[in-house]
């Protein structure tokens, strides 16, 4: 699983999702990629499982980028605790995700396979995505990324 080596801070605040993603919202490196259409938690399970996904399609031929890392640590506290007594420890770690975020990316592969692959891998994500290829995002964009 993705995590981080080393943190400034063991626990974090929750935090709001609030607005579009302005970091991470147009296709840099590959040919096809899985944009966001919610604002969500992506765990690094969750990432993992559409990676392998991804790759098993594709039969690890073209090339994939994961645009998202997991950096935001998450607490729990043990079950059938009394209230109080501080906060839990941490459990897992996610990522946070904006509407317009890029969270895959597929490249070297032609479009029907990359699409396809693209689509499985959505369905192992907790967020309703959609699937652009880079000549649509830079047309949205305006063509200015």
């Amino acid at each position: 699983m993705l995590m981080p080596k080393r943190v400034k801070r063991r626990k974090v605040f929750r935090g709001r999702m609030k607005g579009k993603a302005m970091r991470g919202n147009y296709i840099a490196y590959g040919d096809y990629g899985l944009v966001a259409m919610d604002p969500s938690w992506v765990t690094s399970q969750q990432i993992e499982a559409a990676r392998i996904a991804l790759t098993r399609y594709t039969r690890r031929g073209g090339q994939v980028w994961i645009k998202i890392f997991p950096d935001k640590p998450v607490t729990e506290k043990p079950a059938e605790t009394r209230m109080g007594s501080g906060k839990g420890s941490p459990e897992y770690w996610v990522a946070v995700v904006k509407p317009g975020r890029v969270l895959f990316e597929v490249g070297g592969i032609e479009e029907a396979v990359a699409r396809e692959a693209l689509r499985l891998a959505s369905t192992k994500l907790p967020l309703r995505t959609k699937i652009y290829s880079k000549a649509q995002m830079e047309h949205m964009s305006g063509g200015d990324n």
